[in-house]
């Protein structure tokens, strides 16, 4: 019997083997589990199985691929016991033997099946025993993870509170990037002939004409749409980032690696029924962006239709790339007093401008002007629910709302909109169109696009897992340079409000 199992976790860094581990070898006198051919019709499709996390391509000293290495070969030289031969056997690639003779690939096959037999499997989030279907499940994630970051051979722009965040996230099954300058990032891309992951907004403006000029590709980091239980403002690192190689899904002028799922994916239906359970979880949990909420639940009047309108951050690439021509909140919320003249319309503040850490914040007066109430302390998903329509410029709100079943009216361009799903005030997109349901949304925006980060193993996990801890409250612990950071908030919101009333 061999040592090894062979649906094996890759060496994750900084993480022990025994916690990232999958599938560990059976007892002696454990019963083998039979093996169907359903599981190896799902290794196939994932890809998944010996090195699968090695180099595509040759080095010195370097573990492979043997997915990539057998693809490339015509045939294969091996033991029938050997794992490449086992792959090639799954691939229809033919393995001779040492006797020269063709191995039958049935008999690959059944070896195969009594490899995955001997081993037992678990939930390395858990701890739990799970089926070596699940195991397959977990790993077909983690490859597609690192699939996700091969070619990036450095990444500029990360703040450095994000850092040891970021190099989980672009672990490309070697190695992770260096963190370097822009000038730099570009250099060494280009010298390697490989990608750039850079943070939009923290890298000159220059950069994305710059790297055309040379010839390199960009892979654009942001936040993904389930992050953590803290405001990035507030120096809180990502539980979630996306890594997108051909725009970034704010910035509706251009196309995004999301837009294109959204627009040509089949969404098959495992997907789609993954999709409506992660749905029904995060409804469930009261999980948002930054985590469940708490707070008083505001007064609305009865008998009229009441209106919530979500500000944001003026200068946030959101808003600027996608805000469909909208000038900053005041704008947005006098449109939408324009599209609802007779409604109770309350005003929500973004919580970045709220805690003081970012530009957009209107005086009450003003906002009273336009509006009828402002709340910046109610739990925003119960409102949601509550109140007859939702109003947004780019906000993440309105793909919450959407999850939720409620009504939701597009003052801009944000990668939800254009599919059918909302009433939309902006000039639509030709590359948007296509008729999807909510789960069709939500398993492109929640299950493919981003990666994930267990705050409690730092093993890169699915969107489950990170609703069940954001749920739980397992979250890395409070900081200095955090309390610092919600300090100087709270000090600039201070000088914000003094300003005001020194002048009325």
């Amino acid at each position: 019997m061999m040592s090894t199992p062979f649906l094996r976790s890759p060496p994750f860094p900084g993480i022990a083997p025994s916690l990232a581990a999958v599938s560990l070898m059976r007892d002696a006198g454990d019963a083998a589990v039979p093996v169907g051919d359903d599981v190896l019709d799902a290794i196939i499709a994932a890809r998944v199985g010996g090195t699968f996390w090695g180099a595509l391509s040759d080095g010195v000293g370097v573990e492979r691929d043997p997915w990539a290495l057998v693809t490339q070969a015509e045939s294969i030289r091996a033991q029938a016991d050997d794992e490449i031969a086992l792959i090639a056997g799954l691939l229809g690639v033919p393995v001779i033997g040492p006797d020269d003779a063709v191995i039958d690939p049935a008999q690959l096959r059944v070896s195969l099946k009594a490899r995955i037999a001997a081993a037992r499997y678990r939930d390395c989030f858990t701890g739990q025993p799970v089926d070596a279907m699940q195991a397959v499940t977990q790993l077909a994630d983690w490859r597609r993870h690192i699939d996700g970051n091969r070619g990036i051979v450095a990444a500029s722009g990360m703040a450095f509170w994000k850092r040891d965040a970021i190099r989980h996230f672009l672990w490309d099954g070697m190695a992770s990037p260096p963190f370097l300058s822009a000038d730099r990032g570009l250099r060494r891309a280009r010298r390697e002939k490989g990608a750039l992951a850079v943070w939009p907004s923290r890298v000159p403006v220059t950069l994305p004409q710059d790297a055309m000029d040379q010839g390199v590709a960009l892979a654009r980091v942001e936040d993904g749409f389930l992050r953590s239980r803290g405001l990035g403002a507030g120096l809180h690192p990502p539980g979630s980032v996306v890594v997108d190689r051909t725009g970034i899904y704010y910035n509706a002028r251009a196309s995004n690696d999301l837009e294109t799922l959204l627009a040509t994916h089949d969404f098959p239906p495992a997907l789609v029924d993954r999709a409506r359970r992660l749905r029904e979880k995060v409804c469930a949990t009261g999980v948002t962006k930054y985590g469940p909420e708490a707070g008083r639940m505001i007064d609305l009047p009865v008998g009229k239709r009441t209106v919530l309108a979500i500000g944001q951050v003026d200068d946030d690439l959101s808003v600027r790339l996608g805000g469909a021509g909208v000038d900053g909140n005041l704008d947005f919320l006098m449109r939408v007093r324009r599209a609802e003249p007779d409604a109770w319309i309350i005003y929500r503040p973004h919580p970045d401008v709220q805690a003081g850490h970012r530009k957009g914040h209107l005086p009450d007066a003003t906002v009273l002007a336009h509006a009828d109430a402002i709340d910046t302390g109610a739990p925003l998903m119960e409102l949601v629910q509550a109140i007859d329509e939702l109003h947004v410029l780019s906000s993440l709100t309105g793909f919450e709302a959407l999850m939720r079943g409620r009504s939701v009216t597009v003052h801009g361009m944000p990668f939800y909109a254009g599919w059918g799903l909302t009433r939309d005030l902006a000039k639509p997109s030709a590359r948007r169109g296509r008729q999807l349901s909510v789960d069709q949304l939500v398993a492109a925006a929640l299950i493919l696009y981003p990666r994930y980060l267990d705050p409690v193993t730092q093993l890169p996990c699915g969107p489950e897992i990170m609703v069940d801890r954001m749920a739980d409250g397992s979250t890395p612990p409070m900081t200095w340079l955090i309390a610092l950071r919600a300090l100087q908030g709270k000090f600039r919101r201070f000088m914000t409000l003094f300003a005001e009333f020194l002048h009325g």
